[in-house]
């Protein structure tokens, strides 16, 4: 077997291809965009690589057939957060054979052992974790936009290499053929209705002002997850405007209290339902399929990609009332069937629970892991967010 580093147009676009071999028979895949895929390892593009850096393999066997690529990365915003400084791998894809799989494994370890890491999560993203993030191990069905999917044999594969259980993500699916439990709707229209609460959906000619929002509540919100990292209004902004052709404004939602932001929610029409006739072509015929096909409103699936909520005004409901503003919206449009709530880490058990609140059940189940290059140290998982957040920021800043 030959392990190439991809360093060509014509490497680049055989590192493309390999999950096209793979999935050949899969009628459940979605070839994801392959500019989508181009532009992560593009500086140019990825903002990522302002903090960090990454590497790209593709393996042939003996005969020269692609059989399997793989990428390797180190954020430098989170490596030195942790215990042992960790890089990532992802864009794993490899045929069913274990010794071809850990070969590409090696190859992540070692450049990343080379950078002066210690261990490595896999399979991630190098970009935020909305998108390409953890191994499904439950629920073959046709994957989300951006959600990760993978042969089952992958999981034998990571367990058998060393790597452990870092942390389990669940998406839960909501039938929106049917009406939303009763005591949630009484809660969220109680809480709508109070005057100091106001909403608004994102509006495509002010994206300054939804990402001033944005980052106000996210930044706020998640200060209590496990090597937070704030985010910049300049990666917000280019994120909107990159989601622009597929973004349904009345699918984004913000909450105020007396004028100032306090939540958002972010879904999105699951495109996956027409990329799947694309395979992961952007030309201009690609282009006119694509808007031809959502001119016939083939989408009946929406996913939620991201909600938020200040810790100040947790438990207060506004997450019922701002997930009611898009129920209104989504349930209105029949061609709609389904919303994926995805994802969610058992390390976010207020979430979880507010899934099951809205009649959420699960659908897919994934696992991120983690491999630490000293096999004497302990493994450990991800830390839980105290499902108090709001006592927790009193004690912390006194308030």
């Amino acid at each position: 077997m030959l392990i190439i580093e991809v360093s060509n147009a014509k490497q680049q676009e055989q590192f493309l291809d390999i999950a096209r071999i793979i999935y050949k028979n899969d009628p459940n895949w979605v070839c994801p965009p392959d500019h989508d895929i181009q532009g992560i390892f593009d500086p140019k593009i990825n903002s990522f690589y302002a903090h960090g850096k990454a590497k790209r393999w593709i393996l042939l066997d003996e005969k020269g057939t692609l059989i399997g690529r793989v990428a390797a990365f180190i954020n430098e915003k989170k490596t030195y957060t942790f215990e042992q400084p960790t890089g990532g791998m992802g864009f794993f894809e490899c045929i069913e054979d274990q010794k071809a799989a850990f070969l590409l494994m090696d190859t992540c370890q070692q450049w990343l052992s080379s950078q002066g890491m210690q261990a490595m999560d896999g399979p991630i993203n190098f970009g935020e974790n909305d998108r390409y993030w953890g191994l499904l191990v439950h629920g073959y069905v046709m994957p989300g936009f951006g959600m990760a999917y993978n042969p089952p044999y992958y999981k034998d594969f990571f367990e058998s290499y060393g790597f452990y259980q870092y942390f389990t993500q669940i998406s839960n699916h909501l039938d929106i053929t049917k009406p939303l439990p009763e005591r949630f709707e009484k809660i969220a229209k109680w809480v709508m209705e109070k005057p100091a609460y106001s909403f608004d959906h994102l509006h495509k000619n002010n994206y300054e002002k939804f990402a001033k929002d944005f980052i106000t509540v996210y930044n706020d919100a998640w200060q209590f997850h496990e090597n937070f990292s704030p985010m910049s209004i300049e990666d917000v902004k280019r994120t909107f405007k990159k989601m622009s052709p597929i973004i349904e404004e009345r699918f984004i939602w913000f909450a105020y209290h007396d004028g100032h932001p306090i939540s958002f929610m972010i879904m999105v029409p699951d495109i996956n339902i027409i990329l799947q006739k694309l395979n992961g072509k952007n030309d201009i015929w690609a282009k006119l399929k694509f808007i031809y096909y959502r001119w016939r409103k083939l989408i009946y699936r929406a996913r939620i990609i991201i909600m938020g909520v200040t810790p100040k005004f947790q438990k207060s409901g506004i997450e019922s009332a701002i997930i009611m503003k898009a129920a209104e919206v989504i349930y209105a449009m029949p061609q709609y069937k389904e919303v994926e709530l995805s994802w969610v880490g058992d390390f976010n058990p207020k979430m979880r629970a507010l899934h099951e609140s809205v009649g959420a059940t699960l659908g897919k189940t994934y696992l991120t892991y983690r491999k630490l290059f000293d096999p004497e140290s302990e493994a450990k998982r991800s830390s839980i967010i105290a499902r108090d957040t709001k006592e927790t920021l009193i004690n912390k800043v006194g308030v």
